[in-house]
């Protein structure tokens, strides 16, 4: 029997090209195995093309996607080679579920650039969320900041080129080299825990440095490789609204108009509480609900 290698000719044309990031970063396509025929043929357990239609095989996969059947997924492959920050690189590889080649400093000199912001690029901290971002720093402000910025990864490239010069071993030598200094690394990942990556990666709430990344990853590269299967996740994970079991249990409240009965539920559930002086605190889950609620039609009662 003749195997052919299943291919994607509209990821073919850009198989090498380098799609810039941030200030000095990049994704390239290496390569890639499999692609929507794949994902079919692994569900149905199955070979050759068969005698489905093609939109029968994209029914399948949504059917799939909506289900979450996601093992047909994993028999696709695809590999990456990217050049972030160290700091968005660390964030990268806490999923692990991919294969990973990373330029080591122990071996080679280190890359010599690193993340610059421009000025109207700082960031205040989020009031609202401990780990997050918050509203733009004034211009004179971050102007400042830059000029900082610059001068200290000038100095730590400088005294890091002067211990290599001295004879200092390279694993020693780097130690204090900044996080924002650039890295690159080969990653190859299955479609499967690619698109958790994008799930996790895409949205508003991921830190702005990495989600550009996503963002390029999904839009311009996975997009074009499985595009029916990148339709399913767009429209039952990335753009979809997902509502837990005591969400359930308010928003019928809502929907009929009782706000005073779905305040006292999400109260009762500890989605809100009353402060001491009568004010009313949003607790987490019920600023989830709340943010939830629009996407509904639906105005929230607290």
């Amino acid at each position: 029997m003749e195997l052919q290698r299943a291919v994607s000719p509209a990821l073919d044309e850009i198989l090498g090209r380098t799609f810039k990031v941030l200030d000095d970063g990049f994704v390239r396509v290496v390569d890639y195995m499999g692609n929507d025929t794949s994902i079919v043929q692994a569900a149905r357990v199955s070979y050759g093309d068969g005698t489905k239609k093609g939109s029968d095989d994209r029914h399948l996969i949504r059917y799939l996607m909506r289900h979450r059947h996601t093992t047909p997924f994993e028999m696709c492959e695809l590999k990456l080679h990217v050049r972030a920050p160290m700091d968005v690189w660390r964030q990268w590889v806490r999923h692990r579920t991919a294969s990973i080649n990373e330029y080591s400093t122990r071996y080679s000199i280190a890359i010599d650039a690193a993340r610059e912001l421009a000025p109207d690029e700082w960031r205040g901290q989020s009031t609202t969320n401990r780990q997050g971002s918050g509203d733009a720093l004034p211009a004179d402000v971050g102007a400042a900041l830059s000029a900082e910025e610059k001068d200290f990864h000038a100095a730590a490239r400088a005294l890091y080129d002067k211990r290599i010069e001295a004879g200092v071993s390279r694993e020693i030598a780097r130690k204090d080299l900044p996080l924002a200094t650039y890295t690159e690394a080969y990653w190859k990942c299955n479609l499967k825990n690619l698109l958790h990556f994008l799930a996790l990666r895409m949205p508003g709430a991921a830190q702005y440095e990495i989600r550009v990344y996503a963002e390029l990853i999904g839009r311009e590269i996975v997009s074009r490789w499985v595009p029916a299967a990148w339709e399913a996740f767009v429209d039952y994970q990335l753009e979809a609204t997902q509502l837990t079991a005591p969400e359930l249990k308010i928003v019928p409240l809502v929907a009929k108009g009782d706000a005073a009965g779905a305040l006292a539920l999400a109260k009762e559930l500890g989605f809100v509480r009353d402060n001491p002086d009568g004010s009313l605190k949003i607790l987490r889950e019920g600023a989830e609900l709340a943010a939830k609620l629009p996407a509904l039609g639906l105005a929230c009662p607290w």
